[in-house]
């Protein structure tokens, strides 16, 4: 099979660099063709609408000349007609003005030799009924736009017309003076289209390093056999601390450990909170052959952090299992990382929980229905409510399986707010929200749990790009002295062995780069505000 892919990933094809060149070029010929063509068309329109403008104004001034009238009443010698009529021509560059009776006589024309003879065309019937009109016809002069304007006497009485001819020679003269600026235009968009092209081609091989898209493929493909083949367990993370690889090796230790969750884009301080490649982000440090717990599994790990140009760009773990010295472990420091171990993956797998319990009512199936329906009221309503004003399936699904959770504990969670909750740019916010929800309601309900009043509230409000979120319970509050402390690593007021939910979500908001703020009275309960930039897939 391996020698398949080779011979596959080996065929001659076009190279990168050619590739992105030729699209681009084809993509912005095509592009400047297309708007060629629109502008052409337009400015044909709005040139042969300016040029017949142009003959109607003249028509206008001509048929309201007193001269005119008079020479068409009797009043005048109709020979002055083809002075003035000649005079108008020349001063506005027109191909023709031509006079003529309520015969279609023609009372002046270019051609002396035409004047007394019948108007040639047969578009000058209308405007001897006195309408006005712009044609196209052809003429003695040839083929010409032509605008034809009634003549009236003082008593508006039609004595006669009026017809201003521009050659369409001249018109379409101008229409390509026009096009000549926009091919120019073109050419040279196109010109910087291509060399834009160009330089981007190279930019781009140069990122890749000068590899070809096959030659990354079988790096890729053999970077992938080398990593799943050896009996080291390899982890990965980024410069913000999201997990980018693991192996084999490494998901079969963690699977022994009871953590079952796929690792590939999650926090590495919410997925495996003892690992301490954060520090090794931050300080630049190397750490060899170090002992470490997970799950009950003793590792020996080495964390160094990966630097490219000076920067640390993200961090690597590889680790072997150590059973020789497991009880060793277990009695100097395997049980307290543990049990953090183990504190953590609760409250993340409770929140996983349900969000799969919520996914489930959206995908209906019927006999989980059947069950939920027994120990839920009122589930349509909630459902078309919360699917209604969160888009994210994920986001709703969690929520849906919350308020299942507090009718199961006797409690009472309301959910309200303004506008709708759209999908977010980045799947990360998904998991940060629910890490940020999750907790705080978890709390908030198991803070009324002993009380008369057992309501926990949680309203959003989304407005251009800014989420806020607010939960309240009917708690015993918060006493003042202890509201520094809630957030920091291992404190509860709950009792020992706690205090891991709220340092979650103050990682998770300081990860969207949000805030958080509390507002508690002793007696009356507590609300927790979390206003947070949010950003939307459009």
């Amino acid at each position: 099979m391996e020698g398949l892919v080779y011979n596959r990933l080996s065929k001659p094809k076009l190279r990168l660099q050619s590739v992105i060149t030729l699209m681009v070029c084809v993509v912005v010929v095509l592009a400047f063709l297309v708007t060629d063509l629109l502008i052409t068309y337009r400015i044909t329109s709005e040139t042969e609408k300016t040029q017949a403008n142009k003959a109607t104004q003249i028509a206008k001034i001509v048929a309201q000349t007193p001269l005119v009238i008079d020479g068409l009443t009797g009043k005048a010698d109709e020979k002055e007609i083809q002075a003035f009529a000649s005079q108008i021509r020349q001063s506005t560059q027109v191909e023709f003005v031509v006079v003529m009776d309520m015969n279609g006589i023609r009372k002046s024309h270019p051609n002396k030799d035409k004047i007394g003879q019948h108007f040639v065309g047969g578009d000058e019937k209308a405007v001897l009924k006195g309408k006005e009109h712009v044609s196209i016809a052809t003429g003695t002069l040839g083929v010409s736009l032509r605008s034809f304007i009634p003549i009236y006497d003082k008593s508006h009485t039609q004595v006669g017309a009026v017809a201003v001819g521009i050659s369409l020679e001249k018109v379409n003269q101008a229409v390509a003076q026009s096009r000549n600026i926009i091919i120019i235009g073109t050419f040279f968009g196109i010109l910087v289209g291509i060399i834009g092209a160009l330089f981007l081609a190279r930019k781009i091989k140069r990122i890749l390093f000068g590899l070809e898209p096959n030659e990354i493929a079988k790096i890729l493909e053999e970077r992938s056999m080398m990593l799943q083949s050896t009996r080291e367990g390899m982890l990965a993370v980024d410069q913000r601390g999201r997990i980018t690889l693991v192996n084999n090796e490494a998901i079969r230790l963690f699977e022994k450990a009871g953590i079952q969750d796929p690792p590939l884009g999650r926090k590495i301080d919410g997925y495996l909170p003892n690992s301490r490649l954060t520090s090794v982000l931050k300080s630049g440090e190397h750490h060899y052959d170090q002992e470490q717990d997970i799950g009950g599994v003793t590792i020996i790990t080495n964390r160094v952090p990966i630097i490219v140009k000076g920067k640390i760009v993200g961090a690597i773990a590889t680790f072997r299992e150590k059973t020789e010295i497991k009880q060793l472990a277990e009695q100097l420091t395997g049980v307290k990382l543990y049990a953090e171990a183990l504190r953590t993956q609760s409250h993340e797998f409770m929140n996983k929980l349900h969000v799969i319990s919520g996914l489930i009512h959206m995908k209906n199936y019927e006999m989980v229905s059947s069950y939920i329906t027994d120990l839920v009221d009122h589930q349509q309503t909630e459902v078309n409510f919360v699917v209604s004003r969160f888009k994210d399936p994920v986001l709703a699904g969690f929520l849906l399986g919350k308020l299942s959770y507090a009718r199961e504990n006797g409690c009472e969670l309301t959910i309200d707010g303004e506008g709708i909750l759209p999908e977010p740019r980045r799947q990360e916010t998904t998991h940060e929200l629910v890490t940020i929800l999750g907790n705080l309601i978890d709390n908030a309900l198991d803070a009324v749990k002993d009380c008369l009043i057992k309501t926990v509230t949680l309203r959003f409000d989304y407005y251009e790009g800014q989420l806020v979120l607010e939960i309240h319970d009917t708690g015993k509050g918060i006493k003042d002295e202890q509201v520094d402390d809630l957030f920091i690593k291992g404190f509860s007021t709950k009792g020992h062995n706690r205090g891991i939910g709220l340092y979650l979500v103050k990682q998770s908001i300081e990860a969207l780069n949000g805030a958080i703020e509390i507002i508690s009275t002793e007696g009356k309960g507590t609300t927790f505000i979390v206003s947070l930039p949010y950003h939307d897939k459009k």
